[in-house]
């Protein structure tokens, strides 16, 4: 015990520590309070440890260099933004943790040019009077869906509960119960219908609904007739729904608004580049859906938004329902998409220039020559490593195409001391981080998601976490 109270004793004050070099050096970077915190943070935790009885510290844990050196470290994670760049090599093309789809150059340059100054975001340059923001994408949303009108909102969750909101609260939504998905945050479809005032009618079983049970349920407290896209699971085997083609005249005879939620929606078929086939939105308008909503970040390719197409009337009735001024889209946001739509009028400049596109049609061939070349570049450096070329799968994420798998190719990384764990986490610890996949106590590198202006910082990076640093 007087072991223990001699380093309780030892330990420096806070005003010794900080002549130590490694906090002399910061104090151009940070305030003084901001370097006296640190060090007392250290010293507290250090004091709780020796204060505990199954815990053990070394003297030289004590010493004002090392407390410092611990300070510094702390105050360097103070200086780096949380919100960072990623390297995404993990194989999950629109992956939601890591911010789903890149945006295209035309996008991140409308971005820059919008944020440096002023703009006419509500201002309407011809008339001079104030204008509508989603009016700048309100044109190009209606010449790529065939829709009459269109508005945008921050959020697909937004746009799906702003729609329900204006066209049916309080009164019925008849939805089939194999559509009742639960999306991203544990959001589920029933619980924004219930915020938006709208009442649920379930219909049909979890794998088969059929036109006549929308039929019977119709009644005169039903406004409306929702299909949600199963984006991000699939029912198999002996299931039956009803399409929305199969619906739009029952919603025509009864006078109901029939809208669908499409999530993840596409402007363009990708079905040559071995997706799944799944409706465009112009399909889905075309089909004679009133009210279509879809993401912006997801197959589009663009920026987080909520787009809503469909019926000029019903549309009105939405912009102008209240919660659009809070659900309303940011101006960084707006130039993003408008720029990532303005790629679409050019199918094929799209798919040059949309990250997430190319990313689709890449060829799994030149994906395995890249791969190869990087094994190459490790394999020459020595590192403490097992290195192989292996076959993978590509999957496309962000809750959409659940079953689509993409051929492709990754390298394979086995520490030959330490764990996998340990090099995923250096990996992660890094700058710009880097993300793979853990995978039969391996590293998978797969490179379909990473810009060839990314690969130096990846051999740079996978050299340092390899080697320990």
């Amino acid at each position: 015990m007087s072991d223990r109270q001699e380093l309780l004793r030892s330990l420096p004050a806070v005003d010794r520590v900080l002549q130590e070099a490694p906090l002399q050096a910061l104090q151009q970077h940070l305030p003084q309070s901001v370097l006296t915190e640190a060090v007392q943070t250290v010293i507290s935790g250090l004091r709780q440890q020796l204060l505990a009885e199954a815990s053990s510290v070394a003297a030289d844990q004590l010493k004002p260099l090392a407390i410092a050196e611990r300070a510094a470290e702390h105050c360097q994670r103070t200086l780096q933004p949380s919100l960072r760049k990623v390297i995404n090599a993990s194989g999950t093309l629109l992956h939601t943790n890591l911010g789903r789809a890149p945006l295209a150059k035309a996008a991140l340059q409308a971005i820059t040019d919008v944020a440096a100054g002023y703009s006419n975001l509500e201002l309407d340059l011809q008339a001079g009077q104030r204008g509508e923001r989603f009016s700048h994408v309100e044109e190009l949303l209606c010449q790529l869906t065939g829709a009459e009108s269109a508005l945008v909102v921050n959020n697909n969750a937004g746009a799906v509960l702003l729609a329900l909101t204006a066209l049916g609260k309080g009164r019925e939504a008849i939805v089939s119960r194999g559509e009742l998905v639960e999306i991203g945050g544990a959001f589920r479809i029933p619980e924004v219908m219930e915020s938006g005032g709208v009442v649920l009618r379930e219909v049909g079983s979890s794998n088969r609904t059929h036109l006549k049970d929308y039929q019977q349920a119709i009644c005169e407290e039903t406004a409306l007739l929702l299909k949600v896209h199963t984006s991000n699971y699939r029912i198999v085997g002996f299931t039956k729904e009803v399409t929305a083609r199969e619906l739009a005249p029952l919603a025509q005879e009864h006078q109901l608004v029939l809208m669908e939620d499409l999530g993840s929606g596409m402007l363009q078929d990708l079905t040559a580049y071995g997706l799944l086939r799944e409706p465009t939105v112009a399909e889905t308008v075309a089909a004679g859906v009133d009210v279509v909503t879809f993401s912006g970040d997801k197959l589009l390719g663009g920026p987080q938004a909520g787009l809503i197409v469909g019926r000029k009337v019903l549309i009105e009735k939405i912009k102008r329902h209240p919660l659009a001024r809070a659900l309303r889209i940011d101006k960084l946001t707006l130039a993003a998409l408008e720029a990532t739509l303005r790629l679409y009028l050019n199918p094929q400049q799209a798919l040059q220039e949309i990250p997430v596109l190319k990313m689709f049609a890449a060829d799994p061939l030149q994906q395995k020559l890249r791969c190869q070349q990087l094994l190459e570049q490790l394999q020459a450096l020595n590192l403490p490593v097992e290195l192989r070329l292996v076959e993978d799968i590509s999957r496309v994420g962000g809750g959409a195409m659940p079953l689509a798998e993409l051929p492709d190719w990754a390298l394979e990384i086995a520490p030959q001391s330490g764990s996998v764990a340990e090099l995923a986490r250096r990996l992660r610890a890094a700058s710009p981080a880097v993300v793979g996949r853990v995978q039969n106590d391996c590293l998978l590198i797969n490179l379909r998601a990473v810009a060839e202006t990314e690969i130096a910082e990846l051999v740079r990076i996978l050299t340092l976490a390899c080697r320990g640093a």
